[in-house]
């Protein structure tokens, strides 16, 4: 916790392994049993508060957002002043002993709101590149770091990524929303009732539904969170495909996150991020496409504009290992 308020901003890290023995296990990573993940996430100073999965990868809830685990792929984001980067040698420790090779990993943020609550190694972001390289195989050679501005706010997108090849686009992208200023009749709904009578869970449901969380994917099997007196986190699953909110209400430095995966062969994201923002009516949005088309990142700058915001600037940069990524911030057309 910081001093001036809860850091809602997350760092998410994400990890692509393939086979040593090129005899892929059809379970993989999802093997690490559940021990060895708590492990793991106390060193980041999480904990899982809730969980679910499918035939298709497990999904968490943490104390502190998100974790998902495929068989050879593992993303996770966490907010706060937790110490995520610590996560990323026990992850490739454990992955070899399942004879699985790091081949990539990408780790990105936007801009903290108390950066000087946070601890080592996330001080700065010329910290954590010089922790990354530290702590990552020599043989990812494709390496770059890079702030991505944008143009007319002062909030910026972090991106490293590594790998041991240049960027292929037949993967699927990853859509990054952040949202600040949250309307506060909204924002209200993620408040816990004193002795309500609920429990996390019961919680969580009421305000996935009157929220109308609930119907921005209604495909999805939606695992929610309620915390206490306020807060929430939710990690949604449709199919292979997963999508992630995280709620931090307060007046003063609310935020939303929203987070979801696409491909080439389908378009529905841009209405999912539609809806997603304006779940919250957000003063300034904030979205970052990786991996993707600039057809995709006109569809969500034009879904996002129907809501009555305005493109205030698009920024992008391009990564050996991770693609393009492109940077948008929107703000409300009445704020100056």
């Amino acid at each position: 916790m910081a001093v001036s308020g809860f850091e809602g901003f997350e760092k998410r890290l994400e990890l692509q392994f393939t086979s040593n023995n090129h005899s892929v296990n059809p379970i993989g990573l999802r093997q690490l049993d559940f021990q060895s993940l708590e492990q793991i996430l106390h060193k980041v100073q999480c904990t899982v508060v809730s969980a679910l999965g499918n035939h298709h990868f497990d999904s968490y809830v943490l104390s502190e957002s998100s974790l998902f685990v495929y068989p050879t792929k593992i993303i996770i984001k966490t907010c706060g002043t937790t110490q995520l980067l610590k996560s990323v040698q026990p992850f490739i420790i454990h992955a070899e002993n399942l004879n699985l090779r790091l081949i990539a990993i990408r780790y990105t943020r936007g801009s903290f709101i108390f950066p000087l609550a946070q601890p080592h190694p996330h001080t700065s972001f010329h910290e954590e590149v010089v922790y990354l390289k530290n702590n990552i195989p020599q043989y990812l050679c494709y390496k770059k770091a890079s702030v991505i501005p944008s143009k007319l706010t002062s909030h910026s997108w972090h991106v490293f990524s590594a790998g041991i090849a240049e960027f292929s686009d037949d993967v699927p992208y990853t859509v990054e929303v952040c949202m600040t200023d949250l309307d506060q009749t909204l924002a209200r709904k993620f408040f816990r009732h004193p002795n309500d009578g609920k429990n996390a869970d019961s919680a969580g449901k009421e305000m996935t539904q009157i929220s109308g969380i609930n119907r921005i994917n209604p495909n999805a099997k939606i695992c929610d969170f309620a915390f206490d007196p306020c807060g929430y986190s939710m990690n949604g699953i449709d199919g292979d495909r997963y999508s992630t909110i995280h709620v931090t209400p307060e007046d003063g430095f609310s935020y939303a996150s929203f987070e979801c995966v696409g491909s080439i062969y389908n378009d529905d994201v841009a209405e999912m991020v539609k809806k997603a923002v304006k779940v919250f009516g957000a003063g300034t949005v904030s979205v970052a496409t990786t991996s993707a088309s600039h057809v995709t990142c006109m569809r969500i700058k034009g879904a996002i504009e129907k809501l009555g915001m305005k493109s205030r600037s698009c920024s992008m940069d391009e990564f050996p290992a991770a693609g393009t990524v492109v940077f948008q911030t929107f703000k409300k057309r009445d704020d100056n």
